[in-house]
């Protein structure tokens, strides 16, 4: 059975937000912090995300759940920036060997990490805590967006738990024929890479059915369509856009008084 229910408590103050209002707060949010370097700015980010995290309904272990393949890839970057990097200015930190870490390197691959944490966890926060429906209905009725890409946003988001599930099947089926890794790391990564690619064959399959049929039902003819639940825009939302635009800039300017500031151009 398919949970299509969003995972934060409906009731939350942020929760209850117009859709498109927790969109565009989170992109205005997260393109600011896009302009720097330095890790001051986007850990700052990252601590203002985690403290309005209750005011959205969704628990810690809940993000923790959702977001630990994001933390991996983190914690992989880091590992590969602090050893590859090509720049190895600044004091030396730890040097064993062909292994030489310095400020330098340690304070860029810092930055770029948290950069993208504090990038990716406001969309997680705002997918987590909006129903796929409603997040259609204010795409078409408050950002005007054309109904053909609001429903196949919609459908995109209905469609999404499917790919677990289809994984999960294909990985039995393989099992039962007798196809299995075992402990060899190599073939854990070629059988990984090859259920991949049959998962993405079939996503693909699917969409392009489900393009033909939004087709046939007229999406794409260009004639108003009417909603059958509205979805207004008040006050409360244009305050959550304008609390992220000014935390985001709180956090840039934090970063400038404290000399860390380095822009990503120039």
């Amino acid at each position: 059975m398919i949970d299509l229910e969003p995972v934060a408590t409906p009731g939350a103050p942020l929760a209850r937000r117009n859709p498109v209002a927790k969109l565009a707060a989170a992109m205005v949010f997260t393109i600011v912090l896009v302009a720097t370097l330095d890790p001051v700015a986007p850990a700052i980010a990252i601590a203002v995300e985690l403290a309005v995290l209750p005011l959205f309904g969704v628990r810690y272990r809940v993000l923790a759940r959702r977001a630990w393949p994001l933390l991996a890839a983190a914690v992989g970057i880091l590992v590969t920036l602090v050893l590859f990097a090509a720049d190895r200015s600044g004091p030396v930190l730890v040097e064993a060997g062909p292994v030489l870490v310095t400020q330098g390197v340690l304070v860029t691959a810092l930055g770029l990490v948290l950069r993208m944490l504090a990038v990716a966890l406001p969309g997680i926060i705002v997918f987590a805590t909006t129903d796929p429906t409603e997040l259609a209905d204010a795409l078409i009725q408050n950002a005007k967006a054309p109904a053909r890409f609001a429903i196949g946003a919609l459908a995109a988001f209905r469609l999404v738990p499917l790919l677990e599930q289809e994984w999960r099947m294909i990985s039995m089926a393989r099992r039962a024929r007798g196809v299995d890794a075992g402990r060899n790391p190599v073939a854990k990564l070629r059988l990984f890479a090859s259920t991949a690619f049959t998962l993405l064959v079939g996503a693909i399959r699917r969409g392009t059915r489900l393009a033909v049929a939004m087709d046939a039902r007229g999406f794409d003819a260009g004639t108003p369509r009417t909603v059958a639940r509205r979805q207004r825009f008040t006050r409360a939302d244009t305050l959550l856009v304008v609390t992220a635009a000014a935390l985001a800039a709180a956090a840039l300017t934090t970063s400038i008084l404290l000399g860390t500031f380095r822009p990503l151009i120039g």
